[in-house]
């Protein structure tokens, strides 16, 4: 009989190689495959806990889980952190909603998609405007952005053809919040995103926007009602570019975490509007060749603005 040190090794075994085992209950040897092995080793990793472990649950997966659970669970600073891009179905459901109004935002994260009525809607980030406000504060909520531009419009509704600096039909008086963009052109995608969501979940707030202009760039802000808005360039690209008034920000003043995870959904190949002032003549924009720009103020470019829901 061959000595254990006379056998030659095998340094990867395959589910069909035997090995011995005694069975203490049988008291006798009997053979096992290293496929049921494995299995046994499952089984245990599964069901069986772990007294050293610091979780709740002691089981491997369960402890996987459970950290992976509390390292965003009940924040929103966690949800805001992780891109995910999981398509959410073509409607907006009472779980969803449930998940955003007690604050847990359960299986939802930047970049997560519904499409409804043919509109991506994309989840910008969770609490980007909560406690803001003159009166009441803004509780939970989810911020969306569709991926298009809803529709083209005019900022001020003039024709003057070309852009032109100095054009006299191109104008930026009363900066945004007097514009023909939010007092008319926005009533279009206010419609339909509150058709899309449901109008108890769209949500209302207040916040500062600009509404005067001096020397080509906003001089004066106020509250004002808002639901359905055109972004600003810090919401966009995390700073002020062309819209250089300090009037410009407001309150929702940060990056969205979307376009901080992933700056693709900045860069859409479309040209759209932002709402600040870059000129007398001239709002600013996203170009399709992805530049902060700005455009005049009578052209017509794509609206994609933003909303919050709960």
């Amino acid at each position: 009989m061959a000595k254990f040190t006379d056998y030659t090794e095998k340094t990867e075994p395959v589910d069909t190689d035997l090995a011995l085992i005694y069975d203490t209950q049988a008291k006798v040897n009997k053979k096992f495959t290293f496929g049921n092995l494995w299995k046994w080793i499952a089984k245990k990793i599964v069901s069986e806990g772990i007294s050293q472990l610091d979780t709740t649950n002691k089981t491997i997966p369960g402890a996987i889980n459970e950290l992976n659970s509390n390292s965003v669970r009940n924040s929103a600073a966690g949800h805001n952190s992780i891109f995910r891009g999981k398509n959410l179905g073509t409607s907006y459901t009472s779980a969803m909603s449930k998940a955003i109004q007690s604050g847990t935002f359960d299986d939802l994260f930047v970049g997560d998609y519904l499409t409804i009525n043919g509109t991506v809607y994309r989840v910008a980030g969770f609490n980007l405007g909560k406690q803001i406000g003159d009166n009441t504060s803004m509780g939970n909520s989810m911020c969306l952005v569709p991926d298009s531009a809803l529709y083209n419009a005019q900022m001020h509704n003039t024709d003057s053809g070309q852009y032109t600096e100095g054009a006299a039909a191109n104008t930026t008086t009363g900066a945004y919040t007097n514009s023909d963009m939010r007092t008319a052109n926005l009533a279009q995608a206010t419609q339909k995103i509150v058709s899309d969501f449901g109008s108890s979940h769209v949500m209302s707030y207040r916040d500062i926007l600009p509404n005067a202009t001096a020397d080509g760039q906003a001089s004066g802000w106020a509250w004002y009602d808002c639901k359905v808005e055109l972004m600003s360039e810090t919401m966009v690209c995390g700073t002020k570019v062309w819209a250089n008034s300090g009037y410009e920000v407001g309150c929702i003043n940060s990056q969205f975490p979307l376009f901080a995870l992933a700056p693709e959904y900045i860069h859409r190949r479309f040209d759209y509007w932002l709402r600040g002032v870059r000129s007398a003549t001239a709002f600013c924009s996203v170009d399709y060749d992805g530049r902060a720009n700005g455009s005049a103020a009578s052209n017509s470019l794509g609206v994609r603005p933003f909303f919050f829901v709960n």
